[in-house]
């Protein structure tokens, strides 16, 4: 089991999430000029930064059009999950200095599977994060690039006081993030955000639909607010959707 904390205190308490991006996807040619300006107004983004500071998490998404990357703060630190297509290290960069923090805060880089939309800047991300360490499933590592070791993790592990979740189906190594105190789920590619509901994954992109939707059936267990997925917008639905979903797609 791979246990890695957060140095700050950590609360049970929910609070509002943040995203660092415009309400909708904006279109970007060039990965380096995805939008990073927060939604909320400044007083929410004060509230939302006193949050962090006091141990909650708080996510910003890196929107680089059809596909987003996420940046997670808490205290002064902070996490990746995924890292966008090649080139998307201008974009990440920016919503990190949006978030009040730098290179030097990022502590975890989380791939949530191998595909080159996820893991495509995974070597420039880990060099300009020097002193972060590097995650992925088991079985999607062999297909990944870095500069250094990536950790294999699984279920029963956790890294900055996130639980990882196996979601296999997608990919062979798919992994999915749940934060239990605010009840934020991200998803990768195991779901999909379609006009403010939650679908399956994309049957013509996933290795093995069967355990795709089984892996869906295990999200609906979780306890969950709110579901950030890598394609489409942020879902608030929360065990209700998912639980939903799973019985749809089981039958």
């Amino acid at each position: 089991m791979v246990v890695v904390g957060f140095a700050g205190a950590c609360s049970s308490d929910d609070q509002p999430v943040l995203q660092a991006t415009a309400a909708g996807p904006t279109p970007a040619a060039d990965p380096t000029a995805a939008d990073s300006t927060p939604t909320a107004d400044p007083a929410t983004a004060s509230d939302d930064a006193t949050s962090a500071d006091a141990g909650q998490i708080v996510p910003y998404t890196v929107d680089l059009d059809f596909v987003a990357a996420f940046v997670l703060v808490r205290g002064g630190e902070a996490a990746i999950v995924d890292t966008g297509v090649a080139g998307s290290e201008g974009a990440i960069e920016a919503v990190l200095a949006e978030a009040g923090v730098g290179w030097g805060e990022v502590g975890h880089v989380i791939l949530t599977h191998q595909h080159g939309d996820h893991a495509g800047s995974l070597e420039a991300v880990a060099g300009l994060a020097s002193g972060a360490a590097l995650y992925g499933g088991a079985a999607d590592i062999p297909n990944m690039t870095a500069p250094r070791e990536i950790s294999a993790v699984g279920d029963g592990d956790t890294v900055f006081d996130l639980a990882i979740i196996e979601t296999p189906g997608h990919t062979a190594g798919h992994l999915s993030v749940h934060d239990p105190a605010s009840r934020l789920l991200i998803t990768g590619d195991a779901l999909v955000g379609e006009g403010g509901a939650l679908s399956g994954p994309a049957s013509q992109f996933s290795a093995d639909m069967a355990t795709a939707i089984t892996s869906v059936g295990k999200l609906a267990e979780l306890d969950v607010q709110r579901t950030l997925v890598s394609h489409g917008f942020p879902v608030e639905g929360g065990t209700a959707e998912l639980v939903a979903l799973a019985e749809q797609l089981g039958g």
